[in-house]
């Protein structure tokens, strides 16, 4: 702090004036230097406001292009399933065609073998009426 010299009627009033007027510089001056700063925070603030912008743009770009590209694969991952399920499609209709030519083989000839068995039994049936046609006559004569 500065100290003034004293004169007659109190302190020396050139040295106040001077001392007065070097602290109104020094104050204006920190008042611009404080404006100035301002100004250069408030110019920051919009360059940064614009750079969160050209950010986000960005960022958004970068999301539609990842969704573009899941949803490309996704698509290609669909027709690749598709097409298997078809090849399995395929193959599962004509194992089952075989299948079931080979059943229609089997129930033929279980028919064919049922006519046969049904022939026999009917001839040895008619074998066994005509032995005991033979025994009824048997008996009856003696």
């Amino acid at each position: 702090m500065e100290r003034f010299n004293s004169s007659l009627n109190g302190y020396n009033i050139e040295e106040v004036n001077k001392f007065v007027d070097d602290m109104t510089r020094e104050y204006g001056s920190i008042i611009d230097k404080l404006r100035s700063k301002d100004a250069e925070i408030e110019q920051l603030k919009k360059e940064m406001a614009i750079l969160e912008e050209r950010a986000n743009k960005n960022m958004l770009g970068n999301i539609y292009s990842s969704s573009e590209e899941i949803t490309r694969l996704a698509k290609n991952e669909a027709r690749s399933i598709i097409d298997d399920a078809k090849k399995n499609a395929s193959r599962i209709v004509n194992d089952a065609l075989l299948e079931a030519d080979r059943i229609e083989l089997k129930a033929e000839t279980l028919r064919r073998n049922m006519v046969v068995f049904k022939r026999r039994m009917r001839t040895i049936v008619k074998s066994q009426l005509e032995t005991i046609d033979d025994i009824e006559d048997i008996k009856l004569e003696e």
